[in-house]
């Protein structure tokens, strides 16, 4: 294989065009490879294997720099900067990060993983650079559907105004993870299908093809007017009013198309726009039948392109599917939103079951949230189902327009607590700290399947205000389902076990690693009470109160921020409540980024286990002082 003899961005520099050609089967080869053994971002890497060649050769990384916007389309980029020999650790604890790392590569100059920064950082680094008098190239890569972020939008703007040189090269597939929406994919739609473009522009190249040797010049002038048949030809050139230079829409699959029109973005001074055209799943057919189910995906075998899926209880995600549809039926008032995120919420088959009443906004966490309180304000039940990390982006519409006006917004907060290999951009650890304390709203949080549903119930039903319900990114724990499943008493805590040797206050599914550590603790004599604190806010304060007064040695555990989470609430509220030197330990995810991993590595590195909260309980129990007597 040619990819054997590339070992960095210099290997490149002298190849033939029918060798990069080569070269991007070889490295398709190699995801399908690697990705079927780690999982991983399979579509959206086969189709940028000619644009990240392209970028590589031409342009000189790390002076030059390169970046991505989320970075699930960077693992060709990792390819070719050194990385490949380290693909098997993909996704993997301490291995190779499936987002733009930092720390991994100097070729790495800018990491996310929420879409729509790109632009926004591209315009930092240009304006860094002509500070500081350099004259290094700044491309950023962005998706079509990432366009759609307001931020990125607000970049643009900022870069048609300063007019400083960089490449924005739009890598149009038509979708982000689900199938994009909104004005701007269809405009974008019809600068790819206005068929007069197209047979103009095959036309004019085929007149120009019958001209023998017509000389550089002229030939770089007919080039320029056929590229310029776009504004005669298609209407409203939305990047050009923005005080950006067009180019496109081009092949991204067409190597030599992709050298030239990069060549020309290059020559220009200012800001360019590229519009590349490209296939997600490029080269792996079932990738390309379904580029939605092989956005990211687990390890499958190639051949059938089966995915491997573990056996065991639903995943909190599609108990909140059934349920939300359940409610449904009973409940015309109910609305779906999600931002860019419906399969990933649970939410196609409530698609396909009310189509007028699941409203997906694109990339737009932000509009969402506000749309949600206007939506509330009129009678509705809006649900806004979106993931913990994702939320925050969209904090000050939570509180400034939700929760001010304590309109009757339910949130559906998935992928609460850690998520695996999608690691620190991803992970749900902090919405309790930035939720618990906004006035008006309810928050709260099941240690099982069941009680996720009941929890449900109770959000339609509460009728006060601003709702939420989290839920992490598992398998349940294989309970019962009641079939008529009832709502909760707001801000009631339940006892799942007795115990007088003291009490561990659980959240979610750190309730089984209680009953764990209560396990251990029993064989050594000890009686652990062990309690559910579904609601997060408010407070079983009754509840607190008479632990207080038991004088009971308690552990708070959490898999969220210690800073800000259940903890500090409880301590909070012993301290307005003048109840002073209590035993009391925090144990949750310290003050610091944990990085990727699968759940049960994050969990052991801070030390959510059963042995830590043992071995915890036990410092804490009282030193017996042992009398020495001797004998007279």
């Amino acid at each position: 294989m040619l990819l054997d003899h590339i070992n960095g961005p210099q290997d490149l520099k002298a190849l033939s065009v029918s060798q990069l050609n080569e070269l991007a089967s070889d490295i398709r080869q190699f995801l399908i490879e690697k990705l079927s053994v780690t999982g991983g971002h399979l579509a959206p890497n086969l189709g940028v294997v000619e644009l990240t060649l392209a970028m590589h050769y031409l342009f000189n990384s790390p002076e030059d720099k390169f970046i991505y916007d989320v970075g699930h389309q960077s693992y060709v980029h990792k390819i070719l900067t050194g990385r490949k020999d380290q693909f098997d650790t993909l996704r993997k604890y301490k291995g190779l990060c499936g987002f733009v790392k930092r720390a991994e590569s100097e070729h790495d100059v800018w990491e996310a993983g929420h879409s729509s920064t790109s632009l926004s950082a591209a315009m930092g680094m240009a304006l860094a650079r002509d500070l500081k008098g350099e004259d290094n190239r700044v491309v950023a890569v962005i998706g079509d559907g990432a366009l759609t972020g307001g931020m990125a939008l607000e970049a643009i703007n900022h870069i048609g105004h300063e007019k400083k040189k960089m490449i924005v090269i739009l890598n149009d597939n038509e979708m982000s993870i689900a199938p994009n929406v909104g004005a701007l994919h269809h405009y974008l739609g019809k600068i790819r299908t206005d068929r007069h473009y197209q047979k103009a522009k095959d036309e004019l190249q085929q007149l120009l093809n019958k001209i023998p040797a017509i000389g550089g010049k002229l030939a770089k002038t007919a080039e320029r007017f056929k590229d310029s048949l776009k504004y005669l030809l298609v209407s409203g050139i939305l990047f050009e009013q923005f005080g950006l230079t067009y180019l496109g829409p081009v092949d991204g699959h067409d190597m030599e198309q992709m050298l030239d029109i990069l060549r020309q973005a290059d020559n220009i001074q200012g800001p360019v726009l590229v519009h590349v055209l490209t296939v997600k799943g490029k080269g792996y057919s079932p990738a390309e039948a379904d580029s939605f189910k092989w956005h990211g995906i687990t390890p499958y075998k190639i051949e059938s392109g089966q995915v491997m899926k573990a056996v065991g209880p639903p995943v909190y995600t599609d108990v909140f599917s059934d349920m939300i549809i359940e409610l449904a039926e009973k409940d015309e008032r109910i609305v779906a939103v999600t931002p860019a995120m419906p399969g990933g919420s649970g939410l196609l088959r409530f698609a396909s079951q009310f189509p007028t009443r699941m409203i997906d906004v694109g990339i737009a966490e932000q509009h969402a949230a506000t749309m949600c309180a206007a939506i509330a304000m009129e009678g509705l039940k809006p649900v806004y189902a979106v993931y913990s990390t994702f939320l925050q982006r969209a904090y000050d519409q939570v509180v400034h327009d939700i929760c001010r006006q304590n309109l009757n917004v339910i949130f559906a907060i998935d992928r609460a607590g850690f998520v695996g290999p999608d690691g620190e951009t991803h992970h749900g650890v902090y919405d309790i700290a930035f939720l618990r304390h906004v006035p008006n709203l309810v928050l709260m949080m099941p240690k099982d399947e069941n009680e996720l549903r009941r929890m449900l119930v109770t959000a339609v039903e509460y009728n006060d205000g601003p709702i939420a319900v989290r839920y992490p990114r598992i398998n349940g724990v294989g309970v019962t389902l009641d079939p008529n499943p009832q709502p909760l008493e707001i801000g009631k805590w339940e006892t799942v076990r007795e115990g007088d040797s003291g009490v561990i206050i659980a959240l979610g599914p750190m309730i089984q690693v209680a009953e764990e550590a209560a396990e251990l603790l029993k064989r050594e004599g000890h009686n652990i009470q062990i309690v559910n604190a579904r609601f997060i806010k408010p407070l079983d304060e009754q509840m607190l109160l008479n632990l207080a007064a038991e004088g009971k040695q308690m552990i708070v555990l959490e898999e969220g921020s210690e800073m800000g989470g259940l903890g500090s609430a409880v301590l909070e509220f012993y301290s307005l409540n003048s109840k002073y030197g209590l035993p009391i330990r925090i144990i949750g995810v310290p003050d610091r980024f944990i990085e990727h991993g699968s759940i049960k590595e994050q969990r052991e590195e801070v030390g959510l286990t059963a042995e830590r909260v043992a071995t915890e309980f036990k410092e804490m129990m009282p030193r017996r002082i042992k009398r020495v007597t001797g004998k007279h």
